[in-house]
């Protein structure tokens, strides 16, 4: 086999990271790629699930002695603390691995220090190759550990005129089952979904990941939170069905904000509190307003079908903007065509001041 650069060893690690998203939480995705001295790569792992063996012990396992004398390339900082799991920073020390690479430092106070461990024992530790791109692969994570809250994602779907349904009522559906597939897929890459009480009383919403083509549930399901400032939330509905689990979050039990509704901030620091480091919000255009007049949106993946309905409920109300000024400006990352519909990804711009 021929040899590989470090360059593109980190990419394969991102790649291999990836492969966790969504069954990781409340730990990171990480990947990582072994190369023996000749720079050959003799292992590959990568985080699969909490509790499970870390990316670097996979790839240690899959070299065997090869490891000795050769480069681990690996997208976060080895952890240096016993968990579920011994710290890597040790286990790459005993493998004999003289140089780690590595594209971000662990934010998480608990488990950092991995860098300093492995020099001190003589290991060359190299920094931020590819950072940026193992950051975009890890953004929930890191920024959940960075600030205390939940990565937010407010997804919706509309018309090209901005309609979520009909002058009736009627939403089912807005868009393809293909886009509706994607959702699903969305979904499952979260640890929480979130949905206002009046969705919940109007639409009934499973809001599960499932698979639609047989209705089958996936294998992990997000925590289902109704934010539900009066307790309005019906026994026999269908977020609390069992099939997932589910917390009606109201004033009574997280606190009331400046509208005497559920205090948004307060709702994510509790979020993170039960280890949910990413966060779909959906259902609610006046819910979604309120966590986007608190710069509480980290990412908006927007769905709109190539239809016109001229009436009816909109996608978002009240967002705190009066004045064409005040708008919520957006940087667009990605726009894909999913069936007939487009998928627009885009985050919000901060404000100044």
């Amino acid at each position: 086999m021929a040899s590989v650069s470090v360059d593109e060893a980190m990419r394969r690690a991102i790649e291999l990271g990836a492969r966790g998203l969504g069954t990781t939480s409340p730990n990171p995705v990480v990947g990582c790629v072994l190369l023996d001295a000749d720079g050959e790569v003799v292992g590959e792992g990568f985080h699969a699930y909490a509790g499970g063996p870390h990316a670097e012990i996979v790839a240690l396992a899959q070299a065997g002695e090869r490891a000795r004398g050769g480069t681990a390339v690996v997208t976060l900082e080895p952890c240096d603390h016993t968990g579920r799991t011994g710290p890597c920073s040790l286990a790459l020390i005993q493998a004999g691995v003289a140089r780690v690479v590595i594209a971000v430092p662990d934010p998480n106070p608990v488990a950092s220090g991995g860098a300093a461990t492995l020099r001190a024992a003589g290991v060359q530790v190299d920094l931020g190759v590819r950072t940026n791109e193992a950051e975009a692969g890890n953004i929930a994570w890191l920024t959940s550990m960075r600030r205390g809250w939940p990565y937010v994602t407010w997804k919706y779907a509309a018309t090209l005129d901005g309609r979520s349904a009909a002058a009736d009522g009627t939403s089912m559906w807005i868009t393809s089952e293909a886009a509706r597939i994607d959702v699903h897929a969305l979904r499952g890459t979260v640890d929480a979904v979130v949905a206002g009480v009046g969705t919940v009383l109007a639409d009934d919403p499973r809001l599960t990941a499932r698979n639609l083509r047989d209705g089958s549930l996936a294998i992990r399901q997000p925590l289902r939170v109704v934010v539900d400032s009066e307790g309005r939330t019906p026994a026999d509905a269908r977020v609390r069905d069992g099939a997932a689990r589910t917390w009606v979050a109201t004033v009574a039990e997280v606190g009331a904000g400046k509208d005497g509704r559920v205090d948004l901030p307060a709702l994510l620091a509790e979020l993170h509190q039960r280890g949910v480091r990413a966060v779909l919000l959906e259902g609610g255009p006046r819910l979604a307003g309120a966590f986007l007049a608190e710069g509480l949106v980290d990412k908006i993946v927007g769905y709109v079908a190539p239809r016109l309905l001229g009436a009816g409920p909109v996608a978002l109300i009240d967002a705190g903007v009066t004045t064409i000024a005040e708008a919520i400006d957006l940087e667009l990352i990605d726009v894909t065509q999913i069936g007939p519909d487009l998928r627009i990804t885009a985050l919000p711009r901060k404000r100044e001041g």
